[in-house]
């Protein structure tokens, strides 16, 4: 019983001490160590329990803060090769320096190219005319002297391409020509005054072949042409028909 009362006593005297800061708290870490329960809950009731905390965990802190440093980690040198990770596989072409992506650049829709214009075209191209001519003489020499066999059937079908693509190249400058002509006359209406009128696309590909139907008619070669036009729609016909059951 007197053993009990001096630990007590030691025990209510060691708060003290401890608020009022004269000696260092390690003997009263030391002596918590040793109390009991009900001393532990006395010891608390007269201290407080901010207080009792701090004494009970104080020893814990010194505990961790008497571990080792852990070293920081260096910083990795920023030239050194790349390091690939384990546990994604590799791939078999990867890119070691990298490389700007190319761009192709189609100049037909490329607005560095500007935009066409057939009349300009036509006047800056115009040599080629001739060339088309010379090629197509060259082309008839050649025709003459072999009249027979597989290089005349050759000859025979370049000479063909070569004329309908004349004939092709006639047709796209006369109907060039005959809208140069319209925007003339709307242009000239306008500067008397009258309100300008824009053709449609289809307005203006029915007055194409108004046109193309009077220079028939004036060469006349508008029998021939309509016979064909005739026999290329009966052939679109034919095909629609439903087949013969014989």
């Amino acid at each position: 019983m007197p053993r009990a009362r001096s630990r007590g006593g030691a025990a209510a005297g060691s708060p003290s001490r401890a608020q009022d800061g004269g000696e260092d708290d390690g003997g009263l870490q030391n002596d918590t160590s040793h109390m009991s329960f009900e001393e532990l809950l006395e010891l608390q009731s007269r201290v407080g329990t901010k207080a009792y905390k701090q004494l009970v965990t104080g020893s814990n802190t010194k505990k961790q803060s008497s571990r080792p440093p852990v070293p920081k980690a260096c910083v990795a040198d920023k030239h050194r090769p790349l390091e690939m990770s384990a546990k994604v596989r590799v791939p078999f072409l990867r890119q070691v320096v990298p490389v700007s992506k190319k761009v192709a650049r189609d100049p037909r829709f490329d607005d560095l190219s500007g935009e066409y214009n057939p009349e300009v075209f036509d006047k800056t191209y115009q040599f080629l005319d001739d060339i088309r001519a010379r090629e197509k003489e060259l082309v008839k020499k050649q025709l003459k002297k072999h009249r027979s066999g597989e290089e005349h059937e050759k000859l025979q079908q370049l000479l063909q391409r070569m004329e309908q693509q004349e004939t092709a190249q006639k047709e796209r400058k006369w109907q060039q020509e005959l809208r140069l002509a319209l925007k003339q006359e709307r242009r000239a209406q306008a500067q008397q005054g009258h309100r300008p009128y824009f053709l449609k696309k289809s307005e203006q590909r029915q007055l194409v072949l108004a046109e193309k139907f009077k220079e028939l008619k004036r060469s006349k070669k508008l029998e021939s042409f309509l016979s064909r036009k005739r026999r290329r729609n009966a052939g679109k016909d034919r095909r629609h028909l439903p087949l013969s059951k014989e």
